[in-house]
């Protein structure tokens, strides 16, 4: 999805067409106001969105709140690297879109724009804003994974991921050798793993 925000009806309606002609899908806001609307209305207050790859066409100057506050209201949220923000600029706010580049946004561009440039750049946006959403999902899955495991199990997990044999973890934990064996197989079943060095990579993601 591809959100676009600026007061000019007719930006938007370019945009829509433009993107639609590329077969991808958007949907426009006419201020920062009513795109944070959207947000705040989220059941989830938008800490698990956007769940599908997505990127935000921002206008730097708007009235009420301008792009650039937006821009760092999102950033306060986490939204960063998961929604990439392309400014759309005037001749007069570059100085401005360059600062919010530097700041994290993922690029600027100026009016009027080339349509070409401006659908090759909001695909490398998606493709950013899809790794960044792989990425937390993954580590939603392994926060749940971790959770499942008993006090016991992490002493042991702690133990295995040092790559110490079943005798010396027994001796540390003051626990049999059968019983380590035990909750080691417990923690692969419930990490999803068949080895100490896959449990060790995975942890280290």
């Amino acid at each position: 999805m591809v959100y676009v925000v600026d007061d000019e009806a007719v930006i938007r309606e370019s945009l829509s067409w433009l993107l639609r002609s590329r077969r991808l899908l958007s949907e426009g806001f006419a201020s920062a106001e009513a795109f944070e609307a959207m947000l705040d209305a989220r059941p989830d207050q938008a800490r698990d969105w956007p769940d599908a790859p997505s990127c935000l066409l921002l206008d730097v100057r708007m009235p009420g709140m301008s792009g650039l506050a937006l821009f760092e209201r999102l950033n306060a949220r986490g939204l960063g690297t998961a929604l990439p923000v392309i400014f759309l600029t005037g001749h007069g706010d570059v100085p401005t879109a360059v600062s919010a580049v530097k700041r994290g946004a993922f690029d600027f561009v100026e009016k009027p724009f080339s349509d070409n440039s401006l659908v090759d750049r909001i695909e490398e946006a998606l493709a950013l804003s899809e790794q960044a959403i792989a990425a937390r999902q993954q580590t939603g899955r392994l926060a749940l994974r971790l959770a499942e495991l008993t006090d016991r199990e992490r002493e042991v997990m702690a133990l295995v991921i040092q790559a110490l044999p079943n005798k010396l973890i027994a001796d540390q934990l003051h626990i049999s050798v059968r019983t380590v064996e035990v909750h080691r197989a417990r923690v692969f079943e419930k990490m999803n793993v068949k080895s100490a060095v896959e449990l060790s990579n995975l942890l280290k993601e």
